[in-house]
Formats: C-alpha cells, sequence, structure tokens
C-alpha cells in the first residue's frame, strides 16, 4: 500500500506544477509533461489541478502569460506584436481581445495608463462543497469485466453508448435490465474538447462472456478504491468530482492509482424521479 508522507503532499505537487509553469511560459506545457512534473496519471492530475486551485493548468498558463505581457506593457517599450506573441497568440487582434477580457483594456490603453495587472496569488482554496468525509468509503473492490461501447463525444451523451447496448443485448437474450451499469471517463472535461472526450459504457459480465462482434471488453483490476455515494441528477455529478478531488483526495493522505476513475449506476433512473437516482464514483488507489 502506498501513503503520501502528509495530506499537504498534494498541495506540495501542485506548487511544483505552478513553479514549473512559471519558469516555462514559454514552452508547449501539455497536460501529459505538467502531470509528469506532478507525478501524477494525467487521468487524475488534471481535476485534482482545477478541484484544488479553481482553474484549469491551461487557465493558469493564460493568465501568467497574461500577467507577463500586462507587467511589460507597463514597464518597458516592448513592441505589442512580440508581447502577443511571447503571450501565446498567433494574431495581435487576438491578444488584443483576451488582453481585453482579462484586464478591461486593450493592450496600448493599458500601456498609457501605465499600471501593472495583479492576478490572484495561486494558493490552496477552500472548497465550498458539502464535506465530502460523510459519503467516501474507502475498501476493496474485486475485478471487474466490463462489456460495452466506447463512446467519442460530450459526455452527457454517453447514454446512447448504453441505448445501443442493451438493444444488442437483448436482441442476443441477455436481460441488460438486471446487469450492474458502469461508466468509464478516461478525460477531464475541461482538459480536452467535447468531441473529443473518451468514456466507455458497459455492463458486468462473467469471465466467460463471449463478445459479439463490435463489442469492446474492458477489464478493472481488483485493487483499494475510494467510493463516493453520490445521490441526486447526473447532472450534478461534477460537483461531486469536485468534491472527492478537491476536498477529500487531498486531505486523505491517499495516492491515486495510474487508473481512471469510472462510477456504478446503482438503481434504474427510468424508474425514479432524478432525486433519489443512486451514482458511486470510484477511485482506485494506489
Amino acid at each position: 500500500m502506498n501513503r503520501l508522507s502528509k495530506p499537504l503532499d498534494h498541495a506540495d505537487r501542485l506548487e511544483r506544477v505552478l513553479s514549473h509553469i512559471r519558469a516555462h511560459l514559454d514552452d508547449a506545457l501539455d497536460l501529459e509533461r505538467l502531470a509528469e512534473v506532478a507525478c501524477l496519471s494525467p487521468h487524475h492530475f488534471h481535476r485534482l489541478y482545477r478541484a484544488v486551485l479553481g482553474e484549469t493548468a491551461a487557465q493558469t498558463v493564460r493568465r501568467l502569460r497574461l500577467h507577463r505581457a500586462a507587467v511589460a506593457l507597463a514597464r518597458s517599450d516592448a513592441p505589442i506584436p512580440r508581447l502577443a506573441r511571447q503571450a501565446g497568440y498567433g494574431s495581435l487582434e487576438a491578444f488584443s481581445r483576451a488582453f481585453s477580457k482579462a484586464y478591461g483594456l486593450p493592450p496600448a490603453a493599458y500601456r498609457r495608463r501605465g499600471v501593472a495587472g495583479h492576478t490572484r496569488p495561486p494558493f490552496i482554496q477552500e472548497s465550498h462543497m458539502t464535506d465530502p468525509t460523510q459519503a467516501v468509503t474507502v475498501g476493496h473492490r474485486p475485478a471487474l469485466r466490463l462489456a460495452g461501447y466506447v463512446h467519442v463525444g460530450p459526455y452527457e451523451e454517453i447514454g446512447e453508448g448504453f441505448e445501443r447496448l442493451f438493444a444488442q443485448a437483448g436482441a442476443r437474450g441477455a436481460a441488460p435490465g438486471s446487469a450492474r451499469c458502469f461508466a468509464i471517463y478516461y478525460d477531464d472535461p475541461e482538459a480536452k474538447p467535447a468531441a473529443e472526450l473518451r468514456s466507455f459504457a458497459g455492463m458486468e459480465v462473467d469471465a466467460g462472456f463471449e463478445p459479439w462482434d463490435g463489442l469492446d471488453i474492458v477489464d478493472i483490476p481488483a485493487g483499494e478504491t475510494a467510493a463516493y455515494l453520490h445521490v441526486g441528477p447526473y447532472a450534478d455529478l461534477p460537483q461531486a468530482y469536485q468534491s472527492l478531488y478537491g476536498r477529500w483526495l487531498p486531505q486523505s493522505g491517499r495516492e491515486p492509482a495510474d487508473r481512471p476513475a469510472y462510477e456504478e449506476y446503482l438503481n434504474d433512473c427510468t424508474a425514479l424521479p432524478p432525486s433519489e437516482w443512486q451514482t458511486r464514483i470510484n477511485l482506485p488507489l494506489a
């Protein structure tokens, strides 16, 4: 079992990432590299970063680049087109729009006013979500074999995958209504365009299950898992992830495994009102 040396280790990792971002503002700073700096899987890094700091890593990069440009505008005579390129914008127009949105003035007017911009310090923000310690249980979960379909696109459309699965299973004499249903979400929805998000809609099958053509099999290994029970509409699940990653994980002293979180749907959403829908978010632990 691998435990962190202290609960604040997650905050230390994020501060290390922030230091890396500041020192490499002119580099690409892709998600995989930042996750490597944090010594976390990309599956979990982006969710943890956003939940704790209140913005995505990409937003931090844009914010710090614009801040650097604002300081240069106020304190130097550097040409504005050069500052736009340094901030990562391909055109002066795009830079001006972004800068105006962030600082309330176009770059030239900001320079004339001669005031350096200010951005909020990179402190760890306290989440205002309901205390997750009452909803999270840690325990060993057995291995699972899932049969289902890969879905690429907005997560809210994963229902199409389940509908296809149930239809195909029913046509083959299976009873999908009695099966345990799961979804795996491989990406953070704030980290990629909605059209590129990858997920998996599946139901539990036994080891001897013979998949039909086009059906995918995904094995989830046994292991210790932090399970967060969410009761309510599926549309509220992002807040549940915010609470799990933003409050419970940093305070827990635990290390996430290099596997994506997955959800189990514990009751039938077609037979109950949304206020009674139960979803268990499972976060694999190292």
